[in-house]
């Protein structure tokens, strides 16, 4: 019996210096830095929800999973079409990136870049919040990366050096500087503009020597980078699209982490998103728009559609919404549309 008990004895310590060992290999497992990608850093909103993110997981898994920031994608020398490649290489950890630049690889991302789809806050929130938010969490997924939450970039107006826009026939003949989306070249092209797609970098000299006559962008930029000094006196803002931003993380990496860590920084970025998206639409839902009045403020002109000089836009483009829908899907493009409908039920 003593033998016996010796020998269960034994089984104990063997079996708890294995469990223990198992727990010091996954813990091994865990890097000391974990390399998160980012177009813009603090203070932009984008920044903003980069930093929150890894401030949150870091207290919660107290150190375990530490992030370093590595805005202006610098990870793959500044090329943000490449971010979600590198990402599935597992050249990046994690990133919260723009459904415009990761597009090209997924095709359904796209959808928010349909002309004129969402109106208004409540829409972009019908899409992510809802029922096509989770379809194309699912078709990422299937892509090659862990997406955990939703933030936001905003809505994008266009700026230019020339004139107010409040008809498509005020855009006829602009040089506007656009995203590198072929979606993008083709709005402005319907509209009668001459798109051209470059770089930020490139983008800025353009701008102030009057090589460029405008761009669009979420109107954070226009404040943070000072485009009044570089030609743009004149903004409208017209909502044509929006670009939600995506929490996610690299499949090797999530399969690394503990199921408990795994929902501690799923959790993190799904309150750092909630965050994030009133941080970058302060300013703009209140009724008086302090944004708009900051940006007058700089000498430059707004001019905000009324719904008729929207529509006439709506319509001028349409001929590309209905050359898009194939590509993003027309069942989902159907979805989207249902979801933006039912809103204000």
């Amino acid at each position: 019996m003593k033998f016996r008990r010796t020998l269960l004895g034994l089984a104990a310590v063997a079996t708890a210096l294995g469990m223990f060992s198992s727990g010091a290999m996954a813990q091994a497992t865990y890097k000391t830095e974990y390399k998160m990608s980012l177009v813009l850093g603090p203070p932009t909103p984008w920044g903003q929800a980069g930093k929150i993110w890894a401030d949150l997981v870091k207290e919660r898994t107290q150190g375990r999973i530490n992030i370093k920031l590595y805005p202006g994608v610098s990870l793959i020398q500044g090329d943000q079409t490449r971010e979600f490649s590198a990402l599935r290489q597992g050249v990046i950890d994690m990133a919260v990136g723009s459904t415009i630049n990761w597009s090209p690889q997924v095709k359904q991302l796209n959808l928010f870049s349909m002309p004129f789809l969402m109106p208004d806050y409540a829409a972009i929130d019908a899409l992510t919040q809802g029922e096509v938010g989770q379809e194309i969490f699912k078709t990422l997924d299937k892509a090659g990366v862990v997406p955990l939450a939703w933030g936001e970039n905003g809505f994008r107006e266009i700026t230019n050096s020339k004139r107010p826009i409040k008809s498509p026939a005020d855009v006829k003949g602009m040089k506007i500087r656009v995203v590198g989306s072929p979606i993008y070249s083709d709005m402005f092209t319907a509209l009668g503009a001459n798109p051209t797609q470059m770089s930020w970098a490139d983008a800025q000299p353009a701008l102030a020597s009057g090589a460029v006559d405008g761009q669009e962008n979420p109107l954070f930029l226009f404040t943070v980078l000072k485009m009044h000094t570089v030609g743009q006196k004149f903004v409208t803002t017209w909502g044509y699209v929006a670009d939600p931003l995506v929490f996610v993380v690299n499949k090797e990496i999530w399969a690394s982490w503990t199921p408990a860590d795994q929902a501690i920084v799923r959790q993190a970025a799904i309150d750092a998103g909630k965050e994030e998206i009133v941080i970058a639409r302060k300013g703009l839902v209140e009724a008086d728009k302090p944004v708009l009045k900051d940006i007058a403020g700089m000498g430059v002109t707004v001019t905000s559609l009324t719904p008729e000089e929207r529509e006439a836009f709506v319509k001028a483009t349409r001929p590309v919404y209905e050359k898009w829908k194939p590509t993003v899907g027309a069942d989902l493009v159907a979805r989207a549309e249902k979801a933006i409908a039912a809103r204000k039920k």
